[in-house]
């Protein structure tokens, strides 16, 4: 059996986005119901709280105030991008779980993590916090890994929306390989093909649209044949994975018809890549049972493949 640390916090449950959202407190309760079974076999840590210097590795300061201040008064950012008192600290600690994570993967008391947070984070660019993303916490948890030296980050996006904060972060940087499958023509309406980099980053972004009602067929293609073509090319130091479950068939919020059993092979061929150390970040996923039923085979995977 594999060492997986899982990272959360209670203070996840303090950013309250309001009735109806569908980002919801109640999307980490069944994600935390489901996977207390497994806990015995994890190795649970709390993160911490990130500082404003680490938000910058990625984000303008003018961003990070913004933040704060929307939290403090309960402000929107935008129609969808809802703020309570706790959320500017839910997104430190957001961040931090990464943070954590990389830290313990250095000292070498586990080689793989899950971060279950909120607020998520990739489609926060580094200017604009939007899509219901305050700070891009897989963005920022890659420049940290490269401060403790995994020079070369593979991030590997699987949400059903493209993480568009995530790719305007490395678009023209050659040391990040961003990979996304993500459902074309969905929100935010980036991810096209033909957007593979800039100047010296030309090469290291892949996008890989799929039409409405893809099945797994379909996704298990690219994550087959295409992923293990990028990996072998970039030869990474360590993977980060933005876990967005939004692609599973029930999901109210996309149109893929993805099975629990083909985000489990996604998983699955992510984990066989090489003996490199992997870090699961939560994204999106709207379907409570469901969302809770993918993380609990995600661990499960991460623990014994």
């Amino acid at each position: 059996m594999k060492k997986v640390a899982w990272i959360t916090d209670d203070i996840y449950l303090k950013h309250d986005t309001g009735i109806g959202h569908p980002e919801s407190i109640d999307r980490l309760k069944s994600i935390n119901k489901r996977v207390e079974p497994l806990k015995n076999n994890l190795i649970q840590i709390s993160p911490r709280f990130a500082i404003e210097e680490q938000i910058e590795l990625i984000h303008h300061p003018s961003q990070i105030k913004e933040v704060k201040i929307h939290s403090q008064i309960e402000k929107p950012i935008d129609a969808d991008t809802v703020l309570s008192k706790e959320s500017y600290n839910s997104a430190l600690k957001a961040v931090g779980a990464g943070l954590e994570a990389i830290d313990g993967i250095k000292a070498g008391k586990f080689q793989r993590a899950f971060c279950a947070v909120r607020p998520p984070g990739h489609h926060a660019t580094p200017t604009k916090s939007m899509g219901f993303c305050l700070f891009n916490n897989i963005a920022i948890t890659a420049r940290y890994a490269q401060q403790n030296g995994y020079k070369k980050v593979m991030i590997i996006d699987f949400d059903v929306h493209h993480g568009n904060g995530t790719q305007d972060a490395f678009y023209a940087d050659d040391t990040v390989f961003y990979f996304s499958s993500h459902q074309a023509f969905a929100y935010p309406g980036t991810g096209e093909e033909s957007q593979v980099g800039l100047g010296k980053g030309v090469g290291y972004t892949a996008n890989h649209p799929l039409m409405p009602n893809s099945t797994d067929s379909e996704i298990l293609d690219i994550y087959q044949n295409d992923l293990p073509k990028s990996y072998e090319f970039f030869q990474p130091d360590i993977i980060l994975v933005s876990a967005g479950y939004d692609l599973h068939e029930s999901d109210p919020l996309a149109m893929l018809d993805v099975t629990s059993e083909g985000i489990r092979q996604i998983v699955r061929e992510i984990l066989k890549l090489g003996d490199k150390p992997v870090v699961f970040m939560l994204e999106g996923g709207y379907s409570l049972y469901d969302l809770g039923n993918n993380v609990a085979l995600t661990v499960e995977e991460m623990l014994d493949f």
